[in-house]
């Protein structure tokens, strides 16, 4: 017999027309929840738009563009690659001073 995990939960996702069945940790099922909820927000407002003039398949591409915008900008703003390279050039040029001393 298969062992079953304890970390792990089967929901079902309602993602515009489709139900989906995911696997998940069960510690991220708010997670899951929520990205569901932003997917058929995303395609609602594009469906309400363009409604009779554009597909669905072009709908849900246009929400999942939106989407991955977010992210990106929000990825973007927590970048912190610049933030690091200064903080290395910084205790480069201390580390230089020091060592003239």
């Amino acid at each position: 017999m298969a062992e079953v995990n304890k970390e792990e939960l089967h929901i079902k996702l309602h993602l515009y027309d489709t139900d989906l069945t995911v696997i998940i940790n069960r510690d991220e099922e708010k997670l899951y929840r929520d990205a569901g909820k932003l997917i058929n927000e995303a395609v609602n407002t594009y469906a309400n738009i363009f409604k009779g003039q554009k597909g669905d398949k072009e709908i849900l591409y246009m929400a999942l563009v939106d989407i991955a915008l977010r992210y990106q900008r929000e990825y973007n703003r927590n970048d912190a690659q610049p933030y690091n390279d200064i903080l290395d050039k910084l205790t480069s040029e201390i580390e230089s001073a020091l060592n003239k001393q």
